[in-house]
């Protein structure tokens, strides 16, 4: 028998043990059934399941669990359309999950190729900066893919650099040039 506080109270009758716990306000929970004699502990099982359900929601929570997102494009998609694309790939990286992006290529565009490597190049360069490449660009049927990856330390290094440009300037760099290259065009 081992009381609420972790302390050995010896060997005792189960009705013995049964009263003292009523009396102590505990239950009596069997802890090492297959001893001999078998262990019995004080505790508020109520509590005791709650704490453990708890711990269990915490580590479910803690659990890494990747989400793959998938853009696609053609060979000839549109600057605007890209970007915006582009942009969406980046901030789910941004939110911890690969991004598979595709090339579709319908009917005789599979014979040039080489557009759709251009716009997967493109995209590599475009989140050089948050991800890396896990699966090169490689053609599998009818469709052209790359797969990336978020680098923590380069999105760990971007989050510090823009707490760094809120603290001291309020503005970003790109933010100031961009709103110097206005004043230029309107001059």
């Amino acid at each position: 028998m081992i009381d609420e506080n972790g302390q050995s109270l010896g060997i005792m009758n189960t009705r013995d043990a049964l009263r003292l716990a009523e009396e102590r306000g505990y239950d009596l929970v069997e802890v090492a059934p297959n001893a001999n004699p078998p262990v019995c502990r004080l505790m508020d099982y109520g509590k005791y399941k709650y704490e453990k359900q708890k711990e269990e929601k915490l580590h479910k929570k803690q659990k890494a669990t990747t989400v793959l997102k998938e853009l696609r494009f053609h060979p000839n998609t549109g600057e605007h359309d890209f970007q915006f694309k582009a942009r969406h790939a980046r901030d789910f990286i941004l939110d911890g999950h690969k991004v598979k992006a595709q090339v579709i290529f319908k009917g005789r565009e599979i014979l040039h190729t080489e557009f759709g490597e251009k716009i997967l190049r493109k995209l590599i360069e475009f989140l050089s900066d948050v991800a890396k490449v896990e699966q090169d660009i490689r053609l599998e049927g009818n469709s052209m893919s790359v797969l990336f990856a978020p680098d923590r330390k380069k999105i760990q290094m971007l989050k510090e650099q823009e707490e760094k440009n809120k603290q001291f300037g309020g503005e970003s760099s790109d933010a100031k040039s961009e709103e110097q290259s206005r004043s230029d065009e309107a001059i």
